[in-house]
């Protein structure tokens, strides 16, 4: 679909009914801006308050931890190129789940089951809860425990449920507004970094910009697992692909807000984490934890601003939390209007406040559960890894799609309005490929990023997701359709009500 396709959207190609188009562009209610946000909401949580702690000590040096943000920034923009492709040559919801179905055909559905345990098994909104809870009882000046920062986590998640479920344009204004405080916050640690660089601080200066390289040890273990915390940082620059048929102009609207927030993001996170070089020791970042950014504050403006500052990186915790269970719950959603879920009319409902609130729930219930189970001490990490390692996984088959379309287009009439080239997803591909990998080679010494679970726990566990969607293929896909005496048909249907496109499975005899 071109730009002027979308452009002339607004007009019933069928019936060229005016007023029928216009209906169909008021359920289209993300523009721009929200799509700006949507991303740059998902891409700033807390990973960059939280994670430049454990890349520093899993690096060594000041100088190899910069280098593996601008690694996974190189990353995150050819993530950002293949999913833009994909976006604007499929543009409706559902994000990979539709570019894996398009480009793998064969097992016949065993993608859309693959992909259906990864959307239902995995509680994105878990981690940045958990560190929301951690923040506000920083804040608070009350000593943090498993059950009090988790309880706190628990009301974050949970409010944001509510409101996307009961009010979804004040779910999306509210959104936009945590959006905009958090690139305060973030403008202003850029701006006290430069102040620190000069020597505005409330202790000693800790150059550690004077031997970068001291400390490195470039370990495979720790280089890798430093990689996957700048990338759960950059998670989010697939997020406006999730809600596609709900963007205005969505072609154009892509275009613009995906590369616009990625560049945004990428420039702010170098300049946070040169501010945060340039204003704590190395010995305090490294055993700061998730809480790095309050010793920045501390540091620079005193006590009681590292109070106040705790705040305001809460609620850039709690906007990311809207924005991923805004865009998980309708995947949900998607599952269920294509039939693919038990119960699929409940899962595929907008009732009664024209929001999946069914699917939000369930995401709101697997991220309580991914939340509340690890140990004390290791929960942010294993969330945080468990997260970003299968859909490592699910990029490699991604970029490898995208390959193979540009390797066989005349078979798939493949004509997006935006390519990102084959070198960019051959990179993409290796990437994931290495980060799908090293992971199962021991750490050294002190390297294991959890304190008391094994290194490779999260890996097994991202496999274990991934087979999970691999028995249910085999149990909806297979054995049900055998013994029903029936297959499974994949159609493709326009609502007549909203203008969306999806996919729908029926039985036939």
């Amino acid at each position: 679909m071109s730009d002027k396709d979308q452009l002339n959207f607004g007009v019933d190609a069928e019936t060229g009914s005016e007023q029928e188009g216009y209906v169909k562009q008021q359920k289209r209610q993300i523009g721009t801006f929200s799509a700006f946000f949507l991303i740059f909401n998902r891409m700033v949580g807390t990973g960059i308050f939280a994670t430049p702690s454990a890349i520093l000590s899993l690096s060594g040096s000041v100088g190899l931890a910069l280098f593996i943000w601008v690694a996974g920034m190189i990353i995150a923009a050819a993530g950002m190129a293949v999913y833009l492709e994909f976006g604007t040559g499929l543009p409706k919801n559902g994000g990979e789940k539709n570019y894996l179905e398009f480009v793998y055909r064969r097992p016949k559905y065993l993608a859309t089951g693959v992909y259906t345990g990864y959307v239902i098994l995995l509680g994105w909104a878990g981690s940045n809860s958990i560190v929301f809870g951690e923040y506000i009882l920083n804040a608070a000046q009350v000593e943090v425990s498993r059950w009090n920062q988790r309880g706190v986590g628990l009301a974050c998640i949970t409010s944001a449920f509510l409101i996307h479920a009961f009010a979804l344009k004040w779910g999306l204004r509210l959104q936009n507004l945590l959006g905009v405080i958090k690139l305060i916050i973030i403008l202003i640690i850029v701006v006290s970094g430069w102040a620190a660089l000069g020597g505005a601080l409330k202790i000693e200066k800790p150059h550690n910009f004077d031997n970068a390289f001291e400390g490195t040890t470039g370990s495979a273990y720790g280089v890798v697992t430093s990689l996957y915390n700048v990338i759960w940082s950059y998670i989010g620059y697939s997020n406006a692909n999730y809600a596609l048929s709900e963007t205005r102009n969505p072609v154009r609207t892509l275009k613009r807000a995906a590369p616009t927030a990625l560049i945004t993001v990428a420039v702010l996170y170098m300049l946070v984490n040169i501010a945060y070089f340039a204003a704590v020791p190395k010995e305090e970042i490294i055993g700061s934890g998730r809480i790095l950014a309050a010793s920045f504050f501390r540091n620079v403006f005193g006590s009681r601003a590292e109070r106040a500052l705790s705040v305001f990186v809460a609620l850039s915790a709690w906007g990311n939390v809207l924005s991923v269970i805004f865009s998980q719950g309708r995947l949900v959603q998607e599952l269920g209007r294509e039939g693919i879920l038990p119960l699929s009319r409940f899962w595929a409902s907008n009732k009664p406040f024209n929001a999946p609130a069914a699917g939000l729930f369930e995401h709101w219930l697997v991220s309580v559960i991914i939340m509340l189970a690890p140990p004390p001490g290791d929960a942010y990490n294993f969330v945080l890894n468990v997260i970003s390692y299968p859909l490592a996984v699910v990029n490699v088959f991604v970029a490898a799609g995208l390959l193979h379309l540009y390797y066989r287009p005349h078979d798939y009439g493949w004509k997006p309005p935006f390519r990102a080239s084959w070198p960019v997803a051959l990179f993409f591909l290796l990437s994931n490929v290495y980060l799908v990998v090293a992971p199962f080679v021991p750490p050294t010494d002190g390297q294991n990023v959890y304190k008391s679970l094994p290194y490779y726990l999260h890996c097994v566990v991202g496999i274990a997701i991934l087979a999970g969607g691999g028995v249910y293929y085999i149990i909806w896909a297979q054995l049900l359709p055998r013994l029903g005496g029936y297959e499974l048909v994949r159609d493709t249907v326009i609502s007549d009500i909203d203008g969306w496109e999806r996919n729908v499975f029926s039985r036939r005899k």
